[in-house]
């Protein structure tokens, strides 16, 4: 459902959520624990989706929950404690300057993305307009104008998944190169096991 929140609101809430997102942001960076750094990540993705329903944006709030905080992160966490390595980081020549470029890259980055900012000219509406649900329309143009689209979609990604699992169960397969050439005749009785033989021949002994 749309978000039809007062002004004041919805000022404060975009504010607690920049400051969210951009001080989990530079946790993921800055801290030496990557089990930590894994958590915030997934604290950036939920501010984002709140941000996204401050755009009225539910669909994408739901998918970035779903796919990202839901799939791709427990994925992350997942990968990070089944490895689970004791090995400690080396410490790589000329850290110092390394750090330096990159901190003078992202200071670069945020002053040109912060022009960008204040020199566009946003425009403000002030008359309130009614908002259909965008999951509502998503759901209609995937299932009228964008059905073989996105059935295509389906199958391909369901290819890509039959592909990995066959390149994933690789090792496990023998190869042929290594696999014995006799072959027993289809019409041949199995040989029956020693023991077997054994057991029935004494028997036969001592009943007579």
């Amino acid at each position: 459902m749309p978000v039809n929140l007062a002004e004041g609101v919805q000022v404060v809430s975009f504010g607690l959520l920049t400051i969210m997102m951009i001080g989990s942001a530079l946790g993921v960076v800055l801290l030496k624990n990557i089990v930590y750094s894994a958590f915030l990540l997934g604290g950036v993705f939920m501010s984002m989706a709140g941000l996204y329903l401050l755009l009225n944006a539910d669909f994408v709030a739901a998918a970035q929950v779903l796919i990202y905080v839901g799939s791709v992160n427990v994925l992350i966490l997942f990968g990070i404690m089944l490895v689970n390595k004791q090995q400690d980081f080396r410490v790589l020549p000329n850290a110092g300057l390394r750090q330096i470029a990159t901190a003078v890259v992202c200071v670069g980055l945020f002053a040109l993305l912060s022009t960008m900012v204040l020199s566009t000219p946003w425009s403000v509406t002030t008359t309130v307009v009614t908002i259909e649900s965008s999951a509502i329309a998503i759901g209609e143009h995937f299932f009228t104008d964008f059905l073989l689209p996105f059935e295509l979609a389906s199958v391909f990604l369901l290819m890509a998944m039959v592909g990995a699992i066959v390149l994933a169960r690789r090792d496990f397969l023998p190869d042929a190169s290594n696999a014995p050439t006799t072959t027993t005749p289809l019409l041949m009785l199995t040989e029956r096991p020693r023991e077997l033989v054994s057991v029935s021949g004494s028997s036969e002994e001592s009943s007579e």
